[in-house]
């Protein structure tokens, strides 16, 4: 392989792949889509992969105010609202509100339920609920969100 860097800091001579250090450009990727079949490892198939934009797993009954993250991506803080109500904060900000939020409640041996209260660009409210209760909007041990979009 012939390269050639000019005065201007242009480089020439290298195509698709041709990088020594082997680093994805969006010409290996074409149209600039993620595949299953363009990733490294042992996926398959040819369906598009769309990663997450955030995500974050916290401990949700503490008292009102910040709450304790467990791990996380794009998230800087939790905030409970009031029972079962939390607010999570993006590192940064998401192109639009219209995404998706999927996630799971922790209640021991009780199933709950996640639901969107509010979507914003740079955070999202939920609410937990238990399944079992007169009033289901509950504070649960840990909560476990991702967001797609």
């Amino acid at each position: 392989m012939s390269m050639t860097l000019s005065g201007d800091g242009t480089i020439s001579g290298l195509t698709a792949g041709g990088l020594p250090d082997a680093t994805v450009v969006t010409d290996d990727i074409l149209d600039a889509n993620i595949t299953a079949a363009k990733l490294s490892g042992a996926q398959d198939g040819s369906a598009p992969v769309f990663g997450a934009r955030a995500w974050v797993r916290f401990v949700g009954n503490g008292s009102v105010g910040s709450q304790t993250i467990t791990g996380s991506g794009n998230v800087t803080s939790v905030t409970k609202n009031s029972t079962g109500n939390y607010t999570i904060n993006f590192t940064t900000e998401l192109p639009n509100a219209n995404y998706a939020v999927s996630g799971t409640a922790n209640f021991g041996a009780v199933g709950g339920t996640i639901y969107l209260s509010t979507a914003a660009t740079s955070s999202v409210t939920i609410t937990t609920h238990r399944a079992d209760a007169d009033n289901p909007t509950s504070d649960c041990g840990t909560v476990s969100i991702v967001i797609f979009g």
